[in-house]
């Protein structure tokens, strides 16, 4: 049924184009397929989409994104069908949520190249399988979480929060690096911060809600000064939050200063210049398919954009230092709970945050 319904959508278009006086289908060969948000999330799917654009439109090769009907496998597969029927030699998809459609289409597409970001492909059992015809890219969330964390108790915030989307990989390792990086921060600074464990949560989506809203109010009115939210477009609700309290947010994934004022810097991931790299290894034949590649501090993958963010005393030489010293191993930065701990004792630091909240 699915296949059959690919097929008339594509003679759906012929039979247009044709009745249009069209001789031939205009086809796309770069696609990029949306998860649960749109092109202008101001987010992840954003930050992906204008890499490719950018690419594309500097090699002169066409390029188009599709947005499935539903959050849903089955709707992923049949909208990856329609941008290969549509002529798309490379798809790129940005999010976890293809990790089973992936695992399908790059077995019923073995001539088409995926690039899945933040995933690997796997038929639901978790146990990763990218083929040859794939490249999965992960970021180091936890060195870029630990850069947002430090700077804001460098700049002065030491009534800390973090508020994630889900307990999914990337957001447990943003959420623990920020924890690591805030009380290294205060270790190296020797002042007091307070970052207790009811500060510390995953929403259950990434969807903007008024409840969100409600609960980052509550945490502000507490007294927290400042929240890190990775947590998609849930991240406007804090945001509201903060315009509503005068108090500041912390972005993510992509350079979010200009949605609002009270957006102190962002924990960015290199979502663009990532696939511009992976693309232009496609079309130098030589696509590294199989491969999965993780971004991190060393190749540049994760930053704060130092340009646009709103510090009133961290600086540019304070950013490059722990930049370089986490990219160098100086700094080993702790992805799940158990490393957490280990650091903090390291340190002579400790945190109330407790492993059911880091990773319930």
């Amino acid at each position: 049924m699915k296949k059959l319904f690919v097929l008339f959508v594509a003679m759906f278009i012929v039979l247009t184009l044709a009745a249009c006086g069209g001789s031939e289908v205009e086809t796309y060969e770069i696609a990029m397929i949306t998860d649960a948000g749109d092109i202008d999330d101001e987010s992840f799917n954003q930050g992906t989409w204008e890499g490719i654009v950018a690419y594309a439109e500097e090699n002169n090769i066409s390029h188009r994104y599709y947005r499935p009907a539903a959050v849903s496998d089955a709707d992923y597969i049949a909208t990856i069908d329609l941008a290969v029927s549509a002529g798309a030699k490379v798809v790129v998809t940005p999010g976890f949520l293809f990790e089973v459609a992936i695992y399908q289409a790059q077995q019923d597409h073995p001539d088409v190249m995926f690039i899945l970001i933040d995933g690997v492909p796997h038929a639901g059992d978790w146990d990763g399988n990218i083929g040859d015809n794939t490249v999965s890219i992960l970021f180091a969330e936890h060195e870029s979480g630990f850069l947002a964390g430090y700077a804001a108790v460098h700049d002065g915030y030491t009534e800390l929060g973090y508020m994630g989307g889900m307990a999914v990989p990337a957001v447990v390792r943003f959420g623990v690096g920020f924890v690591a990086g805030a009380l290294y921060a205060a270790n190296e600074a020797g002042v007091a911060i307070s970052f207790p464990n009811d500060r510390y949560t995953y929403l259950g989506d990434f969807d903007a809600k008024d409840s969100h809203k409600n609960e980052a109010l509550a945490w502000f009115s507490l007294g927290t000064e400042i929240i890190f939210a990775a947590a998609g477009g849930a991240g406007s609700s804090v945001m509201s939050a903060a315009e509503d309290s005068g108090n500041k947010m912390i972005g993510v994934d992509v350079d979010q200063s200009s949605i609002s004022p009270t957006v102190v810097t962002s924990a960015m991931k290199g979502l663009g210049a990532a696939v511009q790299q992976v693309l232009a290894q496609f079309y130098a034949d030589n696509f590294p398919g199989g491969e999965l590649l993780i971004k991190n501090a060393s190749e540049d993958g994760v930053a704060l954009p130092m340009d646009t963010s709103r510090f009133a005393t961290f600086s540019q030489a304070q950013y490059d230092s722990i930049h370089g010293r986490i990219a160098s191993g100086a700094v080993s930065v702790p992805e799940n709970y158990t490393e957490l701990i280990a650091f903090l004792n390291a340190i002579g630091q400790t945190t109330a945050i407790v492993e059911g909240t880091i990773h319930p």
